[in-house]
């Protein structure tokens, strides 16, 4: 038997939204076994972020639990998306420059102006498809599963990161989560999570041809070299098994899966971020 259809003996979430005679949002989902409709102010599940205070964050009007397409995105979901994607861009325009304490302000204005453009753009076309689509993984998965899932940006971790980024140069950021309300398994619950990690693995390999062929590309080189490192990298982070990050969720539903993939993700930094590794590529 699909243990969707299963009694929910294994519940990891709860669902906030109410039990109704009302369909769930997308007809192709598979049966959680609960009507959800949308009745008033919720508090919906949200990833916890290291610069927010808690592990919820309550919406009013609360989400709507919609009844359109499979791929429906909401106007606030498209709207903190856009944010998220251009604060961590910035970020990382500011990173690249070496941020306050590396000179960024030694240059001239119009320098200063060019170098962030320039470094803004090549952090969204590099770094930009590793964060969007690893967010959209764990959504379309926990969809299917069906769950209410929309990203939700985390203006207090954005602001922290882009203000890291600028005074010293790194970069680190909560730009947000892709929030889930619904019941699921814990078997579920570690395929959504395991959704984004495995999005990197892919773009990662998607890149690996080109990583491999062009080496005296010029800027085509580097957008390369940095698609393969954060793609890499960001796995890898997401692996952890600690707090609200993936691996955690991973390794609470298989151990062996999540060791699999955090030794994966390990290899593709040494394979990606060294010289030695990258020899073994033919680099």
């Amino acid at each position: 038997m699909d243990d969707s259809r299963k009694p929910r003996k294994d519940l990891v979430e709860d669902d906030p939204f109410a039990r109704s005679v009302r369909p769930i949002s997308h007809s192709r989902a598979r049966d959680d076994g609960n009507w959800r409709a949308q009745t008033g102010p919720r508090v919906v599940q949200v990833q916890f972020s290291p610069f927010s205070r808690g592990f919820t964050q309550a919406y009013r009007p609360a989400p709507t639990l919609h009844t359109g397409s499979f791929w429906h995105f909401s106007k606030t979901e498209i709207k903190d998306l856009a944010i998220s994607l251009a604060a961590f861009s910035l970020g990382l325009s500011f990173m690249f420059q070496g941020g306050i304490l590396g000179g960024i302000f030694t240059q001239s204005l119009s320098a200063l102006l060019g170098y962030t453009i320039l470094y803004f753009l090549l952090g969204l076309v590099a770094f930009g498809p590793a964060f969007i689509i690893h967010e959209l993984a764990h959504k379309f998965v926990a969809r299917h599963y069906g769950c209410w899932a929309e990203f939700r940006a985390d203006p207090a971790g954005l602001r922290t990161g882009v203000l890291i980024a600028l005074i010293i140069g790194f970069l680190f950021m909560a730009p947000g989560a892709v929030m889930v309300a619904g019941n699921v398994n814990r078997r579920q619950n570690g395929m959504i999570a395991l959704a984004g990690p495995a999005s990197n693995l892919i773009l990662w390999g998607v890149g690996l041809p080109a990583f491999i062929l062009l080496q005296d590309a010029g800027i085509l080189t580097e957008i390369i070299f940095l698609w393969m490192a954060a793609n890499s990298i960001l796995g890898a982070f997401n692996m952890l098994p600690f707090g609200p990050l993936d691996g955690k969720k991973i390794k609470n539903w298989s151990e062996p899966v999540f060791w699999t993939f955090l030794s994966i993700f390990l290899g593709l930094i040494y394979l990606t971020m060294f010289s030695s590794g990258q020899a073994l590529l033919g680099v």
